[in-house]
């Protein structure tokens, strides 16, 4: 930053000595203000990490853990990590974001989309669907719910049945991930006098209605999945006055909310108290590529290279999708 001199002082009638002379024109010590620019979001994949297995407090331990075997070599479906800084930042700034986060965050998915072959939200094409879970420092089962098949809508969907040629696995895909995320993001859960969950209700009824008696869920056709998608979201209209979130970037934005919510709700602060977890660390929030293992009666999740969605393998490799 320039710095402005000072003007010599008006009308002088004599001269300051050459010793003060030099003081006054010799400028002001100023402070070096960092502009370097705080990283939010550590991207993964195709053998390339930002991040490394040592980095448990800025990444949570899954997130560090999916940098170190992407570091290593193994087939680790591609993702990002949003680090625990953005948590302290969420409920230090009243559970706003850091201004470049969302930036970050779409940097992040275009890297997935670039090794994946596919875009997120395409209602053309094969879209690409991610998985949302925490991942704080120590481990905190239970905390904090899946939620899977994140990007899709009634039209992406579509995409999805014509790009596998699979039309019961597309829609059981969407009716899954309405229902996880009704469940986690938008509280859709039973209420004080329910003895049951409110969406499995609502599969209990439609197959009573339907077929008369109770039959597995593997055993449901894809105009079922159509039907309880359809059923699901009435519900969460009645329970939240809400309509169900079509846009996959407000889908994304509301399950990393969810995720950072979760680090203050009642369950979590038992588990830290009892474990003596500081609140201060927060949580991180993991976003991977989905694979697969419900295409069929031999499929099992795997992660293919150059990338296709699997639609049947019975040698799947280990992924933490």
């Amino acid at each position: 930053m320039a710095i402005k001199k000072e003007a010599p002082p008006l009308a002088a009638k004599k001269s300051a000595p050459k010793a003060a002379r030099s003081a006054a024109q010799k400028p002001a010590a100023t402070k070096t203000v960092s502009t370097k620019k705080v990283k939010y979001v550590y991207n993964w994949g195709a053998g390339k990490a930002d991040g490394n297995g040592s980095m448990k407090p800025l990444l949570g331990g899954k997130g560090a853990n999916l940098a170190e075997m992407t570091r290593i070599g193994l087939p680790v479906p591609p993702g990002f990590t949003i680090s625990t800084e953005v948590c302290t930042y969420f409920y230090d700034h009243k559970r706003s974001y850091p201004v470049s986060l969302q930036a970050e965050m779409e940097a992040g998915v275009k890297n997935m989309e670039k090794i994946m072959g596919c875009k997120f939200g395409d209602a053309n094409g094969t879209p690409l669907l991610v998985a949302v879970r925490s991942g704080a420092r120590d481990s905190m089962p239970g905390m904090m719910d899946t939620i899977l098949n994140l990007g899709l809508n009634d039209q992406t969907v579509l995409s999805l049945a014509a790009a596998t040629t699979n039309e019961r696995f597309a829609w059981d895909c969407y009716r899954r991930f309405v229902q996880m995320y009704g469940d986690v993001v938008l509280g859709v859960q039973k209420e004080e006098g329910e003895d049951h969950e409110p969406f499995e209700v609502e599969i209990d009824h439609f197959k009573y209605h339907k077929y008369g008696k109770d039959i597995i869920d593997s055993d449901l056709t894809a105009d079922d999945q159509k039907e309880l998608v359809k059923r699901f979201k009435v519900l969460v209209k009645k329970r939240t006055g809400k309509v169900f979130p079509s846009d996959p970037w407000d889908q994304l934005r509301g399950a990393a909310g969810a995720v950072f919510g979760s680090w203050m709700n009642d369950r979590a602060i038992v588990y830290r108290r009892k474990y003596n977890i500081p609140a201060a660390w927060g949580t991180a929030v993991n976003v991977q590529a989905m694979v697969y293992g419900n295409t069929g009666e031999t499929s099992g999740s795997a992660w293919l290279s150059p990338v296709t969605l699997p639609t049947a393998s019975t040698n799947s490799t280990a992924n933490s999708s």
